[in-house]
C-alpha cells in the first residue's frame, strides 16, 4: 500500500486535529482513552487500509451455499485477513453498553471509516442495542455480539417498498413461544455472515402501513439446529464490498418478537438513528482519508514551475475541503451527543428524543453531500491517477457514494424531518439551541445563519402539505448548513480562532452563495490542517 497511498502508514488519530478538538468539546474525558484512540489511529492507517483495499480488489466475500455432504449452509467465506481484522475491531461496540459513551464508539468508527467494515460493526451494534434495551432475555447473544463471536444485521428492505417500510409484506405467524416468518428481504447487509438478525415483519392480523410492523430477532440456526433461512445470492456492488449484501428467503423461519408488537416501528426507527449517525460520522471519516491524501499530494507534486500548494486555485480547493470536513464533523458529533442524552428513552418519547432524531436527519443528509464532494475533489486534484483504481483516492470516492443512499436517501431524510417538525415540534428545540449560539457569535455570517433558520422554518410552516414536501429537501440542507456555522463558532470558544474563520467561510459559501473570500489564500492555518 505504500506505493498506492500517501496516508497509508500514518497514525490517523495523530493527523486529525479537528477530531481532537471536537472530542475535547463534547467528551472531555476522551483523554483517559487516548492510548486506545492512538492505537486505533495506527490501525486505521495500516491494517484497515491493507484489508479494505485487498477485499475490494482481490478478495470480496463469497457465498458458500452447500457443505461437502450437500447440506445447505449459506455462509460467506471471508478473507482470513478480514476475519482477523473484524475480531480486532469488534470491541469498539462495547462502550455504550458498559457505562461508556456513544461518542467513544463513534470516534473509533470515524477512524476506521471504511463503510464496508464499519457497516458490519454498525449492524452488529444495532442488534446488540435492541437486545440491551428491549430483549434482555437474549443477553447471551448480546455478549457474543459485543466480543465478535457473533455478527448481527438489520434487515428491513423489501423489493416492492425499499425505504417505504409500510409496504413490507413479510408475514409473522405465532407458533407457541416463537413466531414463523414467511417472505423475503431484498437488500440484506450481513447476509451469510450474521448469526442473529433484526427483521421487520407484519404479524398476522396487524394493520397495513408502518405501524403494523413488529420487530423480531431471527437466528441463523433455529433451536432444532437447522438452517433458519436461505440466502439466495449476494449483490454485485460498486463499493462497500467488505460487507456481504444479499437477498434472504424466509420459509417458516423461527423468530422471536422484540418488546411490544405495536412498538415495532419505533424500535426500528431507534436503530435507524444509530446507523444514521454512524453513516454521518463515517462519511466524514471517508472525506478525511481523501483529505489526508490531498494534503500530502500538494506538497509533493509540482506544476507550472512550483508546488501545487502554492497555486491560488489549489489553496481555494483545500479551503473547500477544510470547511466541509470541519463543518460535517462537528455536526455529526453534535447529533451523536444529543442522541447520547436521549438513547435510553422508550416509547412514548420526550421532546429530547425527538430533537435527537431531528438532528440525525440533518447530519446524515449533509455529511453525505460533503463526503461525496470532498472525495470527488480529491480525485480531481490528483489528476489522471486519481481516476485509477490501483491508487487509494478512487476507492474512497466510490465508498463515499453509498453514504447518501444508506439508511434512507435525501428524500427520506427530508420527509422524516418534516414529520419530526409537524408531529413532534422538534424544530422548537432547534431554535432554542441555535439562535442563542448565533446571537453570541454576533458576526455578519452568524446573523445570516439565523436568518436562514428562521426563514426556512417559516416557509415550511406557511406551506400547504405538498408544497412543504417540495421545499423539504432544500430545508434539510439549509438548516444543516446554518447549524454547522453555529457549531463552528461554538467550537472556536474552546478550539481557537481557526474555527471561527471556518464558520465565516462556511456561511459565505453555503448560506450566502458567495465564493470563498480571497483572504483565505494567505491563511495556511485555515486550509493546511
Amino acid at each position: 500500500m505504500r506505493y498506492q497511498s500517501y496516508a497509508y502508514g500514518q497514525n490517523h488519530w495523530e493527523r486529525d486535529p479537528d477530531l481532537h478538538h471536537v472530542l475535547a468539546h463534547y467528551w472531555p474525558g476522551f483523554t483517559a482513552h487516548e492510548d486506545e484512540l492512538r492505537r486505533f489511529g495506527a490501525l486505521a492507517g495500516r491494517e484497515v487500509y491493507e484489508v479494505a483495499y485487498h477485499v475490494d480488489h482481490d478478495a470480496p466475500p463469497v457465498l458458500v451455499m452447500h457443505d461437502l455432504d450437500g447440506n445447505r449452509v449459506d455462509r460467506v467465506r471471508l478473507s482470513p485477513a478480514q476475519e482477523a481484522l473484524l475480531r480486532e475491531l469488534a470491541p469498539m461496540n462495547r462502550p455504550p453498553y458498559e457505562g461508556g459513551r456513544w461518542l467513544h464508539h463513534y470516534a473509533l468508527g470515524y477512524l476506521v471509516a471504511d463503510p464496508g467494515l464499519y457497516c458490519i460493526l454498525t449492524i452488529t451494534n444495532q442488534t446488540a442495542y435492541v437486545i440491551h434495551k428491549y430483549a434482555p432475555e437474549f443477553a447471551e447473544w448480546k455478549e457474543k455480539l459485543l466480543r465478535g463471536a457473533f455478527w448481527g444485521a438489520t434487515w428491513m428492505t423489501e423489493i416492492q417498498g425499499g425505504s417505504d417500510l409500510g409496504a413490507n409484506t413479510l408475514q409473522a405467524v405465532r407458533d407457541g413461544d416463537a413466531w414463523r416468518l414467511d417472505g423475503e428481504k431484498y437488500f440484506c447487509s450481513g447476509a451469510g455472515l450474521t448469526d442473529v438478525a433484526l427483521v421487520t415483519a407484519r404479524p398476522e392480523g396487524a394493520p397495513a402501513g408502518p405501524k403494523g410492523l413488529a420487530l423480531f430477532l431471527v437466528p441463523r440456526i433455529n433451536r432444532a439446529g437447522a438452517l433458519n433461512y436461505h440466502v439466495r445470492r449476494l449483490k454485485d456492488k460498486s463499493a462497500t464490498r467488505a460487507v456481504p449484501s444479499g437477498e434472504v428467503e424466509f420459509r417458516g423461519s423461527e423468530a422471536f418478537q422484540v418488546g411490544e408488537a405495536e412498538h415495532g416501528i419505533y424500535y426500528t426507527l431507534e436503530v435507524l438513528t444509530v446507523s444514521r449517525l454512524a453513516n454521518a460520522i463515517a462519511g466524514m471519516g471517508i472525506a478525511r482519508k481523501a483529505h489526508l491524501e490531498v494534503l500530502e499530494r500538494v506538497q509533493r507534486r509540482r506544476s507550472f514551475g512550483q508546488l501545487l500548494v502554492n497555486h491560488p486555485l489549489i489553496r481555494r480547493d483545500l479551503t473547500d475541503m477544510a470547511v466541509r470536513v470541519a463543518g460535517g464533523l462537528v455536526l455529526g458529533f453534535h447529533a451523536a451527543d444529543r442522541f447520547e442524552k436521549a438513547w435510553e428513552e422508550r416509547p412514548p418519547y420526550t421532546a429530547r428524543y425527538h430533537y435527537a432524531r431531528f438532528l440525525s436527519h440533518l447530519a446524515k443528509n449533509r455529511t453525505a453531500d460533503h463526503a461525496a464532494e470532498v472525495t470527488r475533489l480529491a480525485m480531481e486534484l490528483f489528476g489522471g491517477i486519481g481516476f485509477l483504481e490501483e491508487y487509494a483516492v478512487a476507492r474512497w470516492h466510490r465508498e463515499a457514494l453509498i453514504t447518501p443512499i444508506w439508511e434512507g436517501p435525501s428524500n427520506i431524510q427530508a420527509l422524516d424531518l418534516l414529520e419530526a417538525m409537524h408531529k413532534k415540534r422538534a424544530h422548537e428545540a432547534f431554535l432554542a439551541e441555535f439562535i442563542p449560539i448565533l446571537e453570541k457569535a454576533g458576526t455578519h455570517e452568524a446573523r445570516a445563519a439565523r436568518e436562514v433558520i428562521e426563514g426556512t422554518l417559516a416557509r415550511l410552516a406557511d406551506s400547504e402539505p405538498e408544497a412543504a414536501q417540495w421545499y423539504a429537501k432544500d430545508a434539510t440542507i439549509r438548516l444543516a448548513d446554518a447549524a454547522q456555522v453555529g457549531l463552528l463558532y461554538q467550537l472556536a470558544e474552546t478550539a481557537g480562532e481557526r474555527y471561527a474563520r471556518l464558520a465565516a467561510l462556511y456561511a459565505r459559501r453555503f448560506l450566502l452563495g458567495e465564493e470563498y473570500p480571497a483572504w483565505a489564500l494567505r491563511e495556511p492555518a485555515v486550509w493546511s490542517a
